[in-house]
């Protein structure tokens, strides 16, 4: 399994426009190969952000690529930068080959 993050640091007087612009959106993930899960995280507050993180798993690190070449990607993407700057600087992307997983 892979795992693709993205952190947000959000500012304050944006924060509830940062949450529509993700829980409004369609949800294009699902019709992917390989896809497997998301989370749509919200951290810790500091005094100049909040800290948000979407957290996706992925069958393999061959279907993250698969997803970052596809349609559905450029869909899901097609608005990213537009309107009023939310976040304090861009996202910061990790990415994990997941070496053990436990399920309850």
């Amino acid at each position: 399994m892979y795992i693709a993050m993205n952190r947000f640091r959000v500012r304050p007087d944006c924060e509830e426009a940062f949450r529509r612009r993700w829980l409004d959106r369609d949800v294009l993930l699902k019709t992917v190969p390989g896809f497997v899960s998301f989370q749509f995280l919200k951290g810790a507050a500091a005094e100049d952000h909040v800290l948000y993180a979407s957290h996706t798993v992925w069958a393999s690190y061959e279907a993250f690529i698969g997803w970052t070449r596809s349609e559905q990607f450029r869909a899901a993407h097609a608005n990213a930068g537009e309107g009023q700057p939310l976040t304090v600087g861009p996202p910061v992307f990790e990415g994990f080959d997941v070496l053990q997983n436990v399920e309850g």
